[in-house]
């Protein structure tokens, strides 16, 4: 394995900043935002596609550096009603594009989320059975919307060279768990285009448990986040469901942290060792979002941890 960082937690820094500071802390591959959720504070996908100068370049300075992409990321909704959902379905297909010029594999994306029905301004996310209504949702969304679209990109990807779309298990998305995501590959004729990016921190807030999950998607791991979640005082009032702002940390129910700070050393052991046993060599990439401690110094903290952790 190898460790990564998901590079938006340096948007401060120059792309050259930022392969400088991952070759001194020790990270060998980067995963880089191209748009939608991402500021994409490193990557102008436009003028990449549209100039094979601009992409040697890059390629230049990760060879100079002894760094590799392990995979761009377009998470977003092209799921989204209207306007919004077209928009990022496009950088979608952009980045399927820019990933052939730079020959990669993988994307990392999320399910998407549609609207309640089709005169919905925005994504509705269901996660119980009552009141009944919500069947009528769930059937709408996935059969007139989800597997439709899902059943297309794949084969979009799969034109470009994208083998592993790599989603990631996400509140307010159709595939948040083990079971949805079975059941979009299954609706998709079992492609196994369609992956899982395991980012452990969303399952730990939604109760499910990572390792298992890592047992039960076996080959279908195409990607890994690396994140933790602290559990914290109020959620024994308020439940787990907290809408507050990720920057209101001191009144949450959870919160994210960094790998030792939610759950111990030991636990991460056993999640990297799990992830070998299930045949995954790939990247652990970091996806810093621990706003209690400097980014520098909690980049660092996890790289050592993950280094002694290694298999």
């Amino acid at each position: 394995m190898k460790i990564g960082l998901v590079t938006d937690c340096l948007s401060s820094q120059s792309f050259d900043e930022l392969l400088d500071t991952c070759a001194k802390l020790g990270i060998e591959q980067i995963e880089l935002g191209v748009g939608n959720w991402s500021s994409a504070p490193h990557v102008d996908l436009d003028e990449l596609l549209n100039s094979e100068i601009k992409r040697d370049e890059m390629k230049g300075k990760l060879k100079d550096r002894g760094l590799s992409i392990s995979a761009f990321n377009c998470s977003g909704n092209p799921l989204a009603p209207g306007t919004w959902g077209e928009r990022e379905d496009c950088v979608t297909r952009k980045c399927f594009q820019l990933a052939e010029y730079f020959e990669l594999d993988t994307i990392v994306m999320m399910s998407g989320l549609p609207g309640g029905g089709p005169e919905d301004r925005y994504p509705n996310w269901v996660v119980t059975s009552w009141p009944p209504e919500t069947q009528n949702i769930l059937d709408y969304q996935w059969n007139q919307v989800a597997i439709p679209y899902w059943k297309e990109i794949t084969k979009v990807a799969g034109s470009h060279g994208v083998t592993k779309l790599a989603l990631e298990p996400h509140g307010c998305q159709l595939v948040h768990d083990v079971e949805n995501f079975y059941r979009l590959r299954d609706a998709c004729g079992g492609d196994k285009t369609i992956g899982f990016n395991l980012d452990p921190s969303h399952l730990f807030w939604m109760g499910a448990d990572p390792i298992a999950v890592a047992r039960a998607l076996g080959d279908s791991i195409y990607h890994v986040h690396v994140k933790d979640v602290r559990i914290e005082q109020p959620a024994t009032l308020n439940t787990l469901l907290d809408g507050k702002p990720v920057l209101s940390f001191a009144n949450r129910s959870w919160n994210f942290s960094i790998p030792g700070y939610g759950h111990d050393e030991c636990w991460w052991r056993e999640f990297i060792v799990t992830l070998k046993m299930m045949g995954y060599n790939g990247v652990l990439s970091i996806e810093h979002e621990d706003y209690t401690m400097d980014t520098l110094h909690a980049l660092s903290k996890t790289v050592h941890l993950l280094q002694d952790s290694m298999v």
